[in-house]
């Protein structure tokens, strides 16, 4: 009887030194490789040409919601950047594969608001991706918007 038993302690401790082995394995390649998520991200970079001169900042608004599209406070990432000459390029990073739109303005007072008259046009210069112009209204997300399924680069043009 001691002999039946020391031959399955003897085959139990194998398996537990395989399984310990099989979960180490498991563990380093799990830890080891970048996630699927993370592989899928992209960049997008924008450039924005036209500007005037060098006061203020330039605000790029990123947008992939429709409902959303184009409304202060709800892009989905937000950029100011210094304006150094009379183009700024921008990049947003680690984005989902998908449909996006950007909304810029050129906030020559610093004021971190698209400045009005009071007809609610803007008096400060803006851009729309795809180079939508706004006859009367603010453009559409589906007019502004653009599939991003690899790195990406799109240029607009400011309107003052």
């Amino acid at each position: 009887m001691p002999l039946l038993l020391c031959g399955w302690i003897g085959f139990l401790k194998q398996i537990f030194d395989q399984m310990r082995f099989f979960i180490l394995l498991v563990s380093i390649s799990f830890f080891s490789f970048p996630s699927v998520a993370q592989k899928n991200k992209v960049d997008l970079t924008v450039t924005l040409t036209g500007i005037a001169n060098k006061n203020g900042m330039i605000e790029f608004g990123l947008y992939n919601d429709p409902s959303k599209f184009a409304k202060v406070g709800q892009t989905l990432k937000t950029l100011r950047v210094k304006i150094t000459s009379s183009q700024v390029v921008v990049t947003f990073h680690d984005l989902e594969p998908g449909k996006y739109a950007v909304c810029f303005y050129h906030d020559e007072n610093n004021n971190k608001s698209c400045d009005k008259n009071f007809l609610s046009i803007p008096t400060e210069a803006y851009a729309f991706s795809n180079n939508i112009r706004p006859k009367f209204s603010i453009p559409t997300f589906e007019e502004c918007s653009f599939s991003v399924t690899k790195n990406k680069s799109v240029t607009a043009r400011l309107v003052y």
